[in-house]
């Protein structure tokens, strides 16, 4: 059973589950646990778990349960984390094409970091980056494990609209955009493959504790792929993450 684990309440029909105050991947390997479970186990009174960095809220049916018993469920769960496997996680690789118009900030963050544009993509598309949380925006995901070499501040006036598909960096987080939305991410990058479609059974591509791997393409290819899922056609290679 992990120690230190705090439970406050969030209003009348909520609980955050805090499990530290960093960013981690020890930490949010936690979260994930007990949002797994959850989710394979569910509680009758449980509407909704929302996984961030460090912490779960679960949202429940005050109606079908109180607080206090609420709190003796979850900590039930929690004793039995220990020896629970979580699904073994998939890399998704997101074509992106770097830099003119599709990164519009891809120079002042290689001059910022006193690299060539060149350096800051093969830096940024070499790393598979852990899938921390999903927020902001639906399908946003905020990832993490990026090269110091590249952080970068965000943007001291944020956009008042960004386009879906871009790839941002803000400090030591790199993301995509899931819809248009305002930001203040610097821009070095576009992806023609939705993150979110609202339509589908499936609406969102990516998943919290799955990795993403980014991979540089040429603008002809990025055109061609755009095409492709214009058509329904076209899906991201994935492969297991090795361990």
């Amino acid at each position: 059973m992990v120690q230190n684990i705090r439970y406050k309440s969030a209003g009348d029909r909520a609980i955050v589950v805090e499990y530290g105050n960093e960013i981690s991947e020890t930490v949010n390997k936690k979260v994930r646990a007990l949002s797994y479970l959850l989710d394979r186990e569910p509680l009758e009174a449980v509407i909704e778990v929302v996984p961030t960095y460090r912490s779960l809220m679960v949202h429940y049916d005050p109606l079908i349960s109180d607080e206090n018993s609420m709190i003796q469920m979850l900590q039930e769960k929690e004793r039995r984390l220990g020896n629970l496997e979580l699904p073994p996680p998939i890399v998704t690789e997101i074509p992106t094409l770097y830099g003119s118009e599709y990164g519009p900030d891809l120079e002042k963050v290689a001059k910022h970091c006193g690299l060539s544009k060149e350096e800051v993509i093969a830096i940024h598309s070499s790393t598979e980056y852990l899938i921390y949380m999903i927020g902001f925006t639906p399908g946003f995901p905020y990832l993490g494990g990026m090269d110091p070499r590249i952080a970068t501040p965000r943007l001291e006036n944020p956009r008042t609209k960004i386009s879906k598909g871009s790839v941002g960096i803000a400090d030591t987080q790199t993301g995509i955009y899931s819809v248009d939305s305002p930001g203040g991410w610097k821009l070095i990058g576009w992806t023609p493959v939705p993150l979110f479609d609202p339509e589908a059974s499936h609406p969102f591509l990516l998943n919290a504790g799955d990795y993403v791997k980014f991979r540089a393409i040429e603008e002809l290819e990025y055109h061609r792929i755009k095409e492709k899922m214009a058509e329904g056609k076209y899906n991201c290679r994935t492969y297991p993450k090795k361990q």
